[in-house]
């Protein structure tokens, strides 16, 4: 025998290899359509994620007992905001949590008691434990500038919001959106009121 014949695959050997072949060209187009299809998939979660439903971790306590510091919330961008909504906004390079408790054109006045009025009726706020006039050093009653939204955090000794001139009322652009569920920690997963 000569070592060319040796050499020379048999009719089966190159059959089954090129089974083999076309198996493995197989295996690799459908693991790169998983991956296209994951990349894709991932792609459009952070577009959501970054245009419709931001997900936002909460710092600090001006919220408290609604939200905790370190909790992970979802918000839903829109425009149309109302008192007693939670909303997330831009201020100083940052995102803050803040309630809103009037827009455009209303009137507010905070008692010494921290009782809040909105167009000199009482708000119901069983979200607030402890009212209080806070850091206050606006006029009140205080009216609403036009394309505005005043703003109070629910924990209202320590949060620094509208009735503070330091922040004080917020414009529409700002706004990142309106807080729709927590999403962490979940032993208290659920809806914002």
């Amino acid at each position: 025998m000569s070592t060319n014949e040796t050499m020379t695959p048999s009719v089966k050997e190159l059959e089954k290899e090129l089974v083999r072949e076309k198996d493995r060209n197989r295996f690799l187009k459908a693991v790169r359509s998983v991956l296209n299809s994951l990349i894709v998939v991932a792609a459009a979660a952070v577009i959501v994620a970054m245009l419709v439903l931001p997900v936002i971790q909460i710092q600090g306590t001006s919220m408290t007992n609604t939200l905790q510091d370190k909790d992970i919330v979802v918000a839903l961008r829109g425009s149309n905001y109302q008192t007693g909504d939670v909303i997330a906004f831009y201020y100083n390079n940052n995102i803050l949590i803040k309630r809103v408790i009037a827009t455009s054109g209303q009137w507010v006045d905070i008692s010494e008691d921290g009782t809040v009025y909105v167009d000199n009726v009482r708000l119901s706020e069983p979200y607030v434990t402890e009212p209080a006039l806070g850091d206050c050093n606006i006029a009140l009653p205080y009216q609403v500038p036009e394309n505005k939204i005043f703003v109070m955090g629910d924990h209202r000794s320590t949060s620094l919001d509208s009735r503070n001139t330091a922040l004080g009322c917020i414009s529409n652009d700002m706004v990142v959106g309106r807080l729709l569920v927590r999403v962490w920690p979940l032993s208290t997963l659920g809806g914002i009121n």
